[in-house]
């Protein structure tokens, strides 16, 4: 069998341009939530003084990851700010001094055994650095099955249009990618590893084939330039041939999935103490002046990504957190730099317009194009009807909102928002049914 998918434009226009570093910005907003699960719980309050890697807020439960400053400067305040979701979240804004003093606490982690290390990636911020934004340090905690897993893939995929900042990871930090491997190796136990990357980065599957060819157990998978191969279940496959069951993980089937940024990150962790406080990321799109990768500090404003980035030759008509498949439009440029962005995509008017939506002609493409084999016109027909059973049975639950079927629809519809849609009818149905169920 075959995951299916799409062929999009590539667009890696910065493929070529090594990151650059924005100056300081006056200040940053720094939102609690920037990974799935709870939100950070703030230590630090109105007029604190704080420095670079200094700890901001805790880790609230078990699904929840700590928040550390970027910068140096002081509190101005801890407010609420409306996510690209629709959410309001606490969110902690600090003033700037220039100076971008390092935390005196800022030492390597004493890491010596699983659980120690562990405790170090928990400690350390990280979250999927891919777009994900999942807690990295729980893909580790297999403590009661020592044999859970017996493969890591890397996911070097970087399948969407534009985004280059993981190619650019492969480039110019591939050293900290193995190291990371050595480090999972150690720790985990786990001495198989495969990097899939897709066929169109040649200097980036160049640098990584060489460090392979001296690394024990370490396999460079090439794979076609497929959207959206870099999406879990269709990464596993497409590298291991394991299929993941259905609600399940790739722990299921002895996997363990890592972004290739967030593996880099970890080894960096791990030498030097540096907890996650800024990002790498691709600033691209039709608007922008000078499409280039830059690092920024985690709650600079987009606005001062733009600008590091020449500025936009015309007014953005619409602009993105991530790539234009799968990205997420944000409410204004005063919207920060998360965690897991990964991109700043900005579209003027011509490219943001959308295109006008017809009736469905019953082509089938969006089935015959959807990784996962759903069938996104019978969920359209089952959500306009309120028919949340059939929903479970058609599984839009499984949906990755990946956006292919909305690609290749002839007719326009707005495919992938409606499976959104219905997803959250189904679930709002089951809870229905387990609460009538007390």
């Amino acid at each position: 069998m075959k995951l299916k998918g799409i062929k999009v434009p590539h667009r890696k226009n910065t493929a070529g341009a090594a990151p650059v570093r924005i100056p300081v910005p006056q200040t940053v907003s720094v939102p609690m939530s920037m990974h799935i699960g709870r939100p950070a719980k703030p230590v630090v309050k109105r007029g604190d003084r704080v420095l670079v890697g200094q700890l901001i807020a805790e880790a609230d439960g078990y699904i929840s990851a700590p928040v550390h400053s970027g910068v140096s400067g002081k509190v101005q305040k801890i407010d609420e700010m409306m996510t690209a979701m629709g959410a309001k979240v606490p969110c902690i804004v600090i003033e700037t001094d220039g100076l971008q003093e390092q935390s005196p606490d800022i030492t390597p982690p004493d890491v010596h055994d699983l659980n120690s290390f562990v405790a170090a990636v928990k400690a350390s911020g990280s979250v999927g650095l891919g777009g994900a934004g999942f807690p990295t340090f729980v893909k580790f905690s297999f403590n009661n099955d020592a044999n859970a897993a017996d493969a890591v893939v890397i996911n070097a995929a970087e399948c969407e249009p534009y985004i280059t900042s993981d190619t650019r990871t492969l480039i110019d930090r591939a050293d900290e990618v193995f190291e990371g491997i050595d480090m999972l190796k150690k720790y985990l136990n786990i001495h198989r590893f495969v990097i899939g990357i897709e066929d169109n980065k040649p200097e980036a599957i160049a640098k990584v084939r060489a460090l392979a060819a001296k690394t024990d157990g370490v396999e460079v998978k090439v794979l076609p330039s497929m959207y959206p191969q870099g999406g879990e279940k269709v990464l596993v496959y497409n590298t291991l041939g394991r299929l993941i069951p259905k609600g399940g993980l790739p722990l299921d089937v002895g996997v363990v999935v890592i972004n290739v940024t967030t593996l880099a990150f970890i080894a960096r962790y791990i030498k030097t103490g540096m907890p996650l406080v800024e990002k790498c990321l691709t600033v691209d799109g039709s608007a922008v002046r000078e499409p280039k990768n830059i690092i920024a500090p985690i709650g600079t404003s987009i606005a001062d990504v733009l600008e590091a980035a020449g500025g936009c030759k015309s007014e953005p008509a619409k602009v993105l957190y991530g790539g234009p498949m799968m990205g997420i439009a944000v409410p204004d440029l005063s919207a920060p730099i998360l965690k897991n962005t990964n991109a700043i995509v900005a579209m003027d008017e011509k490219e943001a317009q959308p295109p006008k939506t017809t009736p469905c002609i019953n082509c089938g493409a969006c089935l015959n194009h959807c990784p996962l084999r759903l069938d996104p016109r019978a969920i359209a027909r089952a959500y306009k009807k309120g028919e949340a059973e059939d929903l479970k049975t058609l599984c839009v639950d499984l949906c990755m909102e990946c956006g292919c079927c909305s690609y290749v629809c002839p007719a326009k519809r707005h495919l992938v928002q409606t499976n959104k849609l219905a997803k959250t009818m189904l679930r709002e149905h089951l809870a229905k049914q387990k609460e009538g169920a007390k």
